[in-house]
């Protein structure tokens, strides 16, 4: 029995966008879906019981965290990182390899694997395909990611091509070593901005065989119209029949755009982070509550949105608690803008099932004045 089960439910007639069902050993996500990043076993602010609240079906654990701390053996005796963590949903790790990318010159990396430097301590660790597998499975997630080296933006195509290859090979290395039958392993497609490396590495992954397929690379520096068009190009050359997921991208008008193109899942810090910071989605721009046009502004961050946070507390309120450093500050923020991303995808989902997906892209462009 397969440890995923996709169905396609539905493709609007007027675009690519898709209306999908993933059933998982924790439960059934419905596509396309946001996923919150749990970067170490937690959505930062966030208990388990409120992300059920905004609408959280499936979030993202981080390998590389995990593994430097607490370590992916003492989840495994804690029982997973669902029983560590207390969600009893679906979860998805990455492999490592974006953080290891980001780590710059504190890594190393060869055919085997990465050496790297711990960004804790500086202590030295050696991170290989097989490895990177077995701690996903020490972790216990419902959906693993093969190892991949996410190459830089700008770079030449000698190296996005050597990059792609390794990754490939890298792919093929991470589906011998798995072990579990209950959990999903995902390839990553990679080749830079170079649409025929794209074609390939995709081409190449699908021989292999995996139960689902991600676009990395992306996010990394690159121009809105240089993201849009690698997901444009790319999506026909994966299967239809299984999950499409485009990693760490996480603007609104980024999942618009990938929901539009035909994936199906997307994950990112951006609603999580951007609260922290005082910077708000609301359904027509973002806002920066921390300025003074809000001190005295009586009313929700979003009039259109029916979130707790919306129907209970003010911008001038919201504006308080920041400035005074209060840690509900915090909670409060993440809580509405996961809630609006997670609206946002509901939204999308509906118009799909309408056959009406490009008219609700028009109209929420429309909203923000952008072309």
């Amino acid at each position: 029995m397969p440890s995923i089960d996709f169905k396609l439910i539905k493709q609007d007639s007027g675009c690519s966008a898709r209306l999908g069902s993933l059933t998982t050993p924790h439960g059934r996500i419905d596509t396309p879906i946001f996923m919150p990043v749990g970067t170490q076993a937690t959505v930062k602010a966030m208990t388990p019981e409120e992300l059920r609240e905004v609408g959280s079906q499936i979030i993202l654990g981080n390998t590389y965290h995990l593994y430097i701390r607490p370590g992916h053996e003492l989840v495994r005796r804690m029982g997973g990182l669902h029983a560590f963590m207390h969600w009893d949903g679906p979860i998805l790790t990455d492999s490592g390899g974006f953080q290891v990318f980001s780590l710059g010159e504190m890594r190393k990396i060869k055919e085997d694997g990465v050496t790297f430097q711990s960004h804790l301590d500086g202590s030295y660790h050696f991170i290989s395909p097989e490895i990177s597998i077995a701690i996903q499975e020490a972790l216990g997630a419902d959906i693993i990611m093969c190892f991949d080296e996410c190459p830089p933006y700008p770079a030449e195509h000698d190296y996005l091509r050597r990059s792609m290859e390794m990754t490939t090979r890298w792919a093929r290395r991470c589906k011998e070593a798995k072990k579990r039958d209950d959990q999903a392993l995902f390839g990553i497609v990679q080749g830079g901005m170079d649409l025929e490396l794209r074609r390939q590495s995709a081409s190449e992954l699908r021989e292999i065989g995996f139960d689902g397929y991600a676009l990395g690379g992306l996010s990394v520096g690159e121009e809105k119209e240089r993201m849009y068009e690698v997901m444009e190009f790319a999506a026909p050359f994966l299967p239809d029949d299984q999950p499409r997921y485009v990693m760490g991208i996480g603007a609104p008008e980024d999942l618009i755009e990938g929901i539009y193109h035909g994936f199906d899942m997307f994950d990112c810090v951006m609603p999580t982070r951007n609260a922290r910071n005082g910077m708000l989605f609301t359904s027509t721009s973002r806002i920066n509550i921390k300025g003074a046009a809000y001190a005295e502004d009586s009313g929700p961050i979003d009039p259109e949105c029916g979130c707790y946070v919306c129907r209970n507390y003010s911008r001038a309120y919201l504006r308080h608690l920041f400035r005074a450093g209060e840690i509900l500050a915090s909670r409060l923020n993440t809580y509405h803008n996961l809630y609006y991303y997670l609206s946002l995808m509901a939204q999308a989902r509906v118009a799909i099932a309408e056959d009406r997906f490009p008219e609700f892209r028009r109209e929420f462009y429309g909203k923000r004045n952008v072309a």
